[in-house]
């Protein structure tokens, strides 16, 4: 096959106009059955927002997988592998339970079991790990049983991984576009650059995972109009365990040739092949520590270790003094440094220059940590162009000033002896700026 970059696009933007576009449709719905539950305790938001955005997204990726069958470089991949098919088998299942939950709200327990059971279902189709490479000891073949066993747990972490880092509005569809933007170079020069034609199904479905994130987080960003909700989270979090078992488990290492040269040469060269070991779990680094910490944290307390609580890595940057666009963006920046500087090594693993990059954008990472209500200013020039929090202190109390003096207040209008205000307050005493009309006789 030649290199379809172009199809890979297309199939990418098809994506992203699928998801973006039915998104909206999807929102007027849930809002109509009424998936939009009350405000909880852990929650971030303060107005009920309408869930089931995994509706979108899923819609997307039935277009993607479409597009690409009818692509002349990209049909092969359907012509050869049973993979797609496995991959919309187990994601329709796991959506149809992410949407009950969405609307009747699940037991835990029985959507862990919906995770196993979509896992299984890739599995009886071919999408499953059959060896894996182990450092000093090679590529180690797997009976059956184990590779169905491995598959199925590293497709429940990274599910509830994505899942559990689904707490602030944009915060999961953007991590998980961003590691998987790392994750589809990898998988697109293992197809290319070491011509196996195995990797090919891994970089389908990182270009289609891409496309759903981006499509769906125009709307979810803050302040968000539709959250994707567990048909949502759970969706992407297994399109990123089957992109990533696809890579693992089906790539033979002995197919590219590496073991060649002497041993410092051959140590060098084996690096993309313990790379997929290493690439799934820094893809989900941070849901995978969030995880950890909670299941530590609710252990410790002695709650069960799906209780929900606000002690989640989000939660301690708003506690921080972060706003939450500035914590997103932080673990947007974590998500990004930790899976590109893994690609990036596994390309140049001899380089220094690498590891001193990824040891300087590691203290930038830390000393933004550290100053959470630094407040960047805008340059002189360009201080008209930006919100009067960027500015200086003395051009933003002009600006205020111009603001306060070109607003005109209206004149007062005298109120008669005896007569009550609106909805019965009186010239005595504050009023509420927004009153309750309901209780006051009002209609609405």
């Amino acid at each position: 096959m030649g290199q379809p970059v172009r199809e890979y696009l297309l199939t990418l933007c098809v994506t992203v106009a699928v998801t973006y576009l039915l998104t909206g449709p999807v929102r007027k719905f849930a809002i109509a059955v009424g998936a939009m539950p009350e405000i909880r305790a852990r929650d971030v938001h303060r107005e009920p927002t309408p869930r089931l955005g995994g509706i979108a997204m899923f819609g997307g990726l039935c277009a993607g997988l479409l597009v690409a069958d009818h692509l002349q470089n990209l049909n092969g991949v359907f012509e050869l592998s049973n993979e797609p098919r496995a991959l919309l088998s187990g994601a329709a299942l796991i959506w149809l339970v992410g949407v009950l939950d969405d609307k009747f709200e699940l037991d835990a327990l029985i959507k862990l079991g919906a995770q196993m059971i979509s896992a299984g279902v890739m599995c009886m189709q071919g999408l499953t790990i059959l060896w894996i490479p182990i450092p000093g000891v090679g590529s180690v073949s797997l009976t059956p049983w184990q590779g169905n066993l491995l598959t199925v747990a590293l497709v429940v972490i990274t599910i509830n991984a994505v899942n559990f880092v689904d707490g602030l509005d944009g915060l999961a569809a953007g991590m998980v576009c961003i590691a998987t933007c790392a994750f589809f170079l990898y998988a697109y020069r293992i197809w290319f650059g070491y011509g196996i034609e195995a990797a090919a199904p891994a970089t389908l479905f990182a270009a289609i995972l891409m496309g759903m994130c981006l499509g769906f987080l125009p709307h979810n960003m803050h302040p968000a109009r539709i959250f994707m909700g567990d048909s949502g989270s759970m969706l992407i979090g297994l399109v990123l365990a089957a992109a990533a078992i696809s890579v693992t488990g089906q790539v033979d290492p002995d197919a590219m040739a590496l073991f060649v040269g002497g041993e410092r040469n051959a140590t060098h060269a084996m690096l993309p092949v313990f790379i997929p070991l290493i690439l799934p779990l820094t893809i989900i680094a941070i849901p995978m520590t969030d995880l950890i910490l909670a299941i530590a944290r609710r252990t410790w307390k002695g709650q069960s270790p799906f209780a929900a609580d606000r002690g989640h890595l989000h939660h301690r940057l708003l506690e921080l003094g972060h706003s939450h666009s500035r914590a997103v963006l932080i673990m947007y920046f974590w998500s990004g440094l930790i899976a590109f500087g893994t690609v990036t090594y596994s390309v140049h693993s001899a380089s220094m220059w690498i590891v001193l990059a990824i040891s300087g954008l590691s203290a930038v990472g830390l000393l933004l940590l550290l100053l959470p209500r630094f407040t960047p200013r805008a340059p002189r020039w360009a201080e008209r162009l930006v919100p009067p929090r960027y500015r200086h202190a003395e051009r933003a109390a002009e600006a205020a000033l111009q603001d306060d003096s070109a607003a005109e207040p209206e004149p007062a209008r005298p109120i008669a002896a005896g007569v009550s205000g609106v909805n019965g307050a009186t010239a005595i005493g504050p009023r509420s700026r927004f009153p309750d009309r309901r209780k006051a006789g009002s209609s609405r």
